[in-house]
């Protein structure tokens, strides 16, 4: 692989025992099997090196914190390139426990640049943002040119370090390049996301707690889609430039809601309306344009991506009983819906 017209033979992945960060190892494995890869996880509650079984020995692993600047520098100074998967993402933790993101998605982005500024070898930054930076949209879409417009603390966080990247690459000239995808789902997704959530739920005959009306939208991309952006990116991506990586898949989270109950031949009576969502954006949605000029397209479309992932997880219960029979995932359920 090249990135900038050079040769890419290590990638350190900041999360890689994460939800994206591991279908990034898995497939960057698989596609090209000659790239050395380390895995930099500090192991939270959705770190999960389960998350990898199949590619055990494939990678190197570091147990670590990116707010640990001796340890980061010393992971980087190995790498050619780096791509920062590593956030505290979910937006009702962030409402009850904001500090937490502030460190993660603001200081830790920090700590990780000022490594990759002092790292002799390394040659690329991507930052992993997300589309919640531009806040919400009632009509059209949101270019890479829009306003960042927060809602949450976890939106707030992701564009502390979105922009913290780009000063980098303005002020030191750092290589960064930063992608901004839509909403996420797929395989080993922790079960506090809205589709994984749903899903176990769903499997156990336990209420679905839909926030509001259902109306909210998002655009839906599969994870899969999405790592093969983050590679286009790391080919052609150019530093100091932002990504749009949108699915066009849009649906209101009632639609989704009734598609998995759909899939799972479950009643709609295990919907259950609760009280909406402090700050509760009410529409995503991307212009992806200037990623699709890089020769990028998403090719798993919703309704094929979702059928995938509800048998993923009906296939693989033992995976996620685990995880929902832990306190982080008892504390997420009464601090949001009892």
């Amino acid at each position: 692989m090249k990135a900038g017209g050079r040769d890419v033979s290590r990638i350190m992945v900041t999360g890689g025992a994460g939800f994206i960060g591991s279908n990034f190892i898995r497939i960057v494995h698989e596609r090209f099997p000659e790239i050395e890869l380390l895995n930099y996880d500090k192991l939270t509650y959705a770190g999960n090196l389960e998350n990898l079984e199949g590619v055990r020995g494939r990678y190197s692993f570091v147990q670590g914190d990116i707010q640990d600047p001796q340890l980061v520098g010393e992971a980087i100074a190995g790498a050619d390139v780096v791509v920062n998967f590593a956030a505290e993402t979910h937006v009702d933790r962030s409402i009850h426990d904001p500090g937490d993101f502030i460190l993660t998605d603001v200081y830790g982005v920090f700590v990780l640049l000022e490594a990759m500024k002092r790292s002799a070898r390394a040659r690329l930054f991507v930052h992993v943002s997300t589309d919640e930076v531009y806040g919400s949209i009632a009509r059209g879409f949101f270019s890479e040119e829009s306003p960042l417009n927060p809602s949450s603390p976890y939106s707030a966080s992701k564009v502390g370090g979105d922009r913290l990247a780009f000063s980098y690459f303005k002020t030191y000239g750092l290589p960064v390049v930063i992608a901004r995808p839509a909403n996420n789902y797929g395989p080993y997704q922790y079960p506090e996301k809205l589709i994984p959530f749903f899903v176990t739920r769903a499997l156990q005959d336990q209420p679905l707690p839909l926030y509001g009306d259902g109306g909210n939208r998002r655009d839906w991309l599969h994870v899969e889609d999405t790592v093969s952006g983050i590679l286009t990116l790391i080919e052609k991506g150019e530093p100091g430039q932002a990504y749009n990586l949108g699915a066009g898949q849009e649906r209101s989270n009632l639609e989704v809601t009734h598609a998995i109950l759909s899939l799972l031949g479950k009643p709609e009576s295990l919907v259950q309306r609760v009280v909406d969502r402090k700050g509760h954006d009410f529409r995503y949605a991307l212009d992806s344009a200037k990623m699709r000029a890089l020769g990028w397209e998403p090719r798993i479309d919703f309704a094929t991506g979702l059928r995938r992932t509800v048998a993923w997880y009906r296939e693989h219960e033992d995976w996620w009983r685990k995880l929902i029979a832990k306190k982080a995932y008892m504390n997420h359920l009464q601090k949001n819906y009892e």
